[in-house]
């Protein structure tokens, strides 16, 4: 576990367990809607969900409809990643729901957007070309765990956004590994 999602625990507490995304137990199908990504950001998130672990949370992956492409999840209840979604309304000016100061954390060299749901949170990536989300539900408090699971499947088949990019190769390099205080947003 990296230092950074160590040191934001407290930006995610724990919240009572609650029903999320499956129809019925374990053995059920995960019923969530899928995205639709085109072009370059289908291929990267093809190669995103090639890349993904087996476990998550140590949580055994899910079965998903077959029509959800760019959809994965773990465990009961169910973890899920989406692959090529919009752009969040939090970050989109002009949205109702835009908040240009959202919280946003940094683990393992990709940046997520933090919101908080009835039940646990959904992160979605912030500074890349294609916006991943993964929705995990409060059982797994603190949440922001099972980001590090993932982040490796994200960082090595997304790029970054080229105003990110610029910023991370003209600072340290894209690969340092090195936090930065930048606004995510």
């Amino acid at each position: 576990m990296t230092s950074t999602v160590r040191r934001l625990r407290h930006l995610v507490p724990a919240l009572p367990m609650v029903a999320f995304l499956v129809s019925c137990g374990p053995s059920s199908t995960v019923s969530v809607e899928s995205p639709r990504p085109e072009g370059e950001a289908a291929e990267a998130c093809d190669a995103v969900l090639a890349a993904l672990p087996e476990r998550v949370e140590d949580e055994e992956s899910r079965e998903v409809p077959d029509d959800a492409e760019y959809v994965a999840a773990w465990g009961d209840p169910a973890i899920t990643l989406r692959c090529g979604v919009e752009r969040p309304a939090a970050l989109t000016p002009g949205s109702e729901t835009y908040r240009p100061t959202s919280d946003a954390i940094q683990v393992n060299d990709v940046s997520w957007l933090l919101e908080q749901q009835a039940d646990g949170y959904r992160f979605t990536t912030t500074e890349r070309t294609v916006y991943v989300e993964v929705e995990v539900p409060g059982a797994y408090a603190p949440e922001v765990d099972a980001l590090v699971d993932v982040a490796e499947a994200v960082h090595a088949n997304v790029p970054y956004d080229p105003l990110w990019e610029q910023y991370y190769e003209g600072e340290t390099g894209a690969d340092s590994g090195t936090e930065h205080d930048h606004g995510d947003h």
